[in-house]
């Protein structure tokens, strides 16, 4: 039901927006009309002068334009399967170059951001069986192309164009376009290379801008479908900004050209997603990294974007923080690659006037459900606490429905291991990309039940298809919290399962499972992975500690369970390693058709 009312919902507001709206192409704006059309150097300069944090990351992206200017233009070398790697460094290359120029005038910076397009223009091919490769490279080849254009030698124009049109367009209409059915990330960074591409040939591809143009409109709602009703994002922490960041750089590229994006920023939850992704950041730093996501946070340089967009200037409140940082690197930020962004954005608003956020809780209910409090917005000591839904079956997925996230006073409690590499478990001959039930995918520790903070029966996986319904939010008397139904999650041994998190007031931790068994005995186990120095202190209770702080777990249930202490050894060759990480839990026995209710209590220890 939940799912045919999202549906329903974005087929009223897409008729209501007229998603398809016509460009006129004969008002397309001249080159440079990708991002920063001409002129526009002066808001940043203007921007610059108003704040040595943004003149610091400005010498940054100058400073690595002037390193590469010794370095030589890359390769076709690729990692496996994927020539990834290569793409992004073109990009990367090629925009903060082509910024330099467009901020300084030095024809250096000119000369080599056209040496290296040129370079990226003479391979075979841009990888097209992995779409991606060529979404970047032409992302890259299309800036530099677009904002460069006039300055270019004429034989250099040519030859971009030209490997715009054949490895990237063309490639397009390929076997290999399978993008365009996806609802992922996928169908995001490809339309989105491909549009910026289009848009930047214009004039002497018309036909071929408006075909790639409009195949975009037509295909990219089905990822911008996912965002659906409220912001939440099913792919996580980092696949939120990858696939998101091509977003944003599709509808501000097709504004800045052709005067409007379509109605597509206009999806429901698109623009409420920014709010998901701040509520993400948790206060020691890390984020809440379900599925394929690392545990560190990083900035989110599209946040600008959003801030403009919505007028809401609090969405920075955490890259503000971010921005002051002086010894951050440019690695602190995701999709780095579109730095030159960061400065084109925030060249549109008043960091100045950027406040704190308002609320302390975020909660989504589309595809994957979640629900998220933050005690405060300042210090790394606030309370934060993350609790997921959703089911194994999306891009990127985990078997981790029912998992949570806890910190308080400075210290991570409960945590996600998180992702593990792709290559180093591809060139292992992992099936890593196969979702059925019985999938080796599953098996890897790191995604797999077993090691996330959730329930298990009888030892088996989660079942894929599954799903994980945030049923309830509670708000009240100073308890915050959510509900998850975990019945389908769970398989077919059990008749009800449902866990509910739920903070006191005075950010105490508890966590309560309901369980009605069938007709066998089922063995349950509750796990919770975590960074800290764990004890068994008593039948009821484990001890959690994390240099001078410390944390008791104890057990309320009607009777005696099996406390555990599991260590994270891998247990394939193939699986990473899991330092200074441990689990920690209880296993019990259901009789046949036994009802029960078990607490657990997240006690911090205050030193008198």
């Amino acid at each position: 039901m939940k799912q045919l009312l999202i549906i329903i919902f974005i087929l009223i507001a897409g008729g209501a927006k007229g998603y398809t709206k016509d460009f006129d192409y004969s008002h397309i704006a001249p080159h440079p009309r990708l991002l920063l059309k001409e002129g526009e150097e002066r808001n940043i300069h203007i921007a610059l002068q108003k704040s040595t944090v943004l003149q610091a990351f400005h010498k940054r992206i100058l400073d690595y334009c002037d390193e590469t200017l010794k370095e030589a233009p890359v390769k076709r070398i690729k990692e496996g399967k994927r020539l990834l790697g290569v793409s992004r460094i073109v990009l990367k290359r090629v925009f903060y170059l082509s910024y330099a120029y467009r901020m300084t005038g030095e024809k250096e910076y000119l000369r080599r951001a056209e040496k290296e397009m040129l370079a990226a223009a003479s391979f075979i091919d841009w990888n097209p069986s992995h779409f991606l490769d060529v979404s970047e490279m032409s992302m890259g080849l299309a800036i530099g192309y677009d904002w460069l254009f006039n300055e270019l030698l004429p034989d250099s124009r040519k030859k971009i164009r030209q490997a715009i049109v054949e490895k990237a367009i063309e490639a397009s209409k390929t076997k290999h376009a399978s993008f365009y059915q996806s609802r992922t990330n996928w169908n995001q960074v490809c339309n989105g290379g491909l549009v910026c591409s289009a848009l930047a040939i214009y004039e002497d591809e018309p036909e071929k801008t408006k075909e790639i143009i409009n195949k975009a409109l037509q295909t990219v709602p089905l990822a911008l479908e996912c965002y659906a009703p409220d912001g939440g994002y099913p792919e996580g922490f980092g696949y939120w900004s990858y696939g998101t960041s091509y977003q944003v750089m599709l509808n501000d590229a097709l504004e800045s050209s052709l005067g409007h994006d379509a109605g597509l920023s206009d999806y429901p939850g698109f623009l409420q997603s920014a709010q998901y992704i701040q509520y993400m950041t948790a206060p020691t730093g890390d984020c809440f990294n379900f599925s394929d996501a690392s545990p560190k946070a990083y900035g989110n340089i599209m946040m600008f974007w959003f801030a403009h967009k919505t007028k809401n200037p609090s969405l920075l409140w955490l890259e503000k923080k971010y921005l002051n940082d002086a010894n951050l690197e440019f690695g602190e930020y995701l999709e780095e690659r579109f730095l030159p962004c960061l400065l084109i954005f925030a060249s549109r608003i008043d960091l100045d006037e950027v406040i704190s956020p308002k609320g302390n809780t975020w909660h989504s209910i589309g595809t994957t459900p979640v629900y998220i409090y933050r005690s405060g917005w300042n210090y790394k000591t606030d309370t934060y606490l993350g609790v997921k839904g959703g089911t194994a079956s999306t891009s990127h997925a985990h078997m981790d429905a029912g998992s949570f996230i806890y910190e308080q006073a400075g210290v991570r409690w409960a945590m996600d291991l998180g992702m593990q590499d792709y290559y180093s478990l591809e060139s292992k001959g992992v099936d890593l990309w196969n979702t059925k039930q019985y999938s080796q995918r599953w098996q890897v520790f790191r995604i797999g039940s077993s090691a996330h903070n959730t329930l298990t029966i009888d030892g088996k996986s989660h079942q894929v298809n599954g799903f994980a319904e945030l049923k309830s939010f509670t708000d009240n008397q100073g308890n915050k919290g959510a509900k998850v139904n975990l019945t389908s999650t769970l398989g077919q041994a059990i008749n009800q399962a449902t866990r509910t998190v739920i903070l006191t007031p005075d950010n105490s931790l508890e966590i309560t499972d309901y369980l009605e068994n069938k007709d066998t005995v089922s063995l349950i186990r509750w796990t919770m992975c975590t960074p800290t120095i764990p004890k068994i202190a008593d039948n009821q209770t484990i001890m959690l500690t994390q240099g001078n702080k410390q944390l008791s777990l104890q057990v309320d249930s009607p009777r005696k369970v099996n406390l555990h202490i599991w260590d994270n050894t891998p247990p394939h060759d193939y699986d990473y390693e899991n330092p200074g990480t441990c689990r920690v839990g209880y296993d019990i026995a259901l009789n046949p058709k036994e009802k029960i209710t078990i607490k657990v209590k997240f006690n911090l220890i205050k030193n008198e």
